[in-house]
């Protein structure tokens, strides 16, 4: 799965060919057909690896950390999103490649829009902890707002156009928006 997080990554999934993935994993072509079937498995499975890894390094501590308050994890949640390691740049670049093709590819647009509603339940429930009084539907806008802006600092950071520090900068001021905004 890190193999075809780094394809597609590389190359966009349009630029997936399965035989590079082989050589990039080290396995043969049958091989990969063999666990995934088709191209659309291998999508399938790449996504659920990138929002596993993402949950991964957005949510480890050090096992001597003190523990976060619901603002706290909140922020760790959002803000290690933008992060200058190869792991993270991998998988953000890798879930905007396969956001922008899921436009041509129901399929994957379907995938990619569970996906999405994961997410953005997951940030909702963060933001329900910092702020318990909230409705169910202003937290889901607080978070539908927060991921989108998210993604689009991301594309923006990976593409060279604004510093990581920046992008930081820009999303913890949002965050701060939105949980007054809930308080409202």
């Amino acid at each position: 799965m890190e193999a075809a997080a780094r394809v597609i990554a590389r190359r966009g999934v349009r630029g997936l060919r399965v035989e590079e993935l082989a050589a990039e994993a080290g396995v043969s072509t049958a091989l990969i057909y063999y666990h995934f079937k088709d191209r659309a498995g291998i999508l399938r499975s790449t996504l659920e690896f990138i929002n596993d890894r993402a949950e991964r390094y957005t949510t480890e501590r050090a096992a001597d950390a003190p523990p976060l308050d619901a603002r706290g994890e909140l922020e760790q949640t959002l803000l290690l999103e933008f992060q200058d390691t190869p792991e993270v740049r991998e998988n953000s670049t890798a879930w905007g490649e396969l956001r922008a093709s899921a436009v041509f590819d129901p399929e994957l647009r379907e995938d990619l829009a569970r996906a999405t509603l994961v997410w953005v339940q997951e940030v909702a429930d963060l933001l329900g902890k910092v702020r318990p009084m909230s409705g169910a539907a202003a937290l889901a806008a607080s978070a539908e707002r927060l991921t989108a802006l998210l993604e689009g600092l991301s594309v923006r950071w990976l593409s060279g156009s604004l510093p990581v520090k920046h992008a930081r900068e820009l999303m913890a001021g949002a965050i701060d928006s939105e949980l007054e905004r809930l308080n409202g």
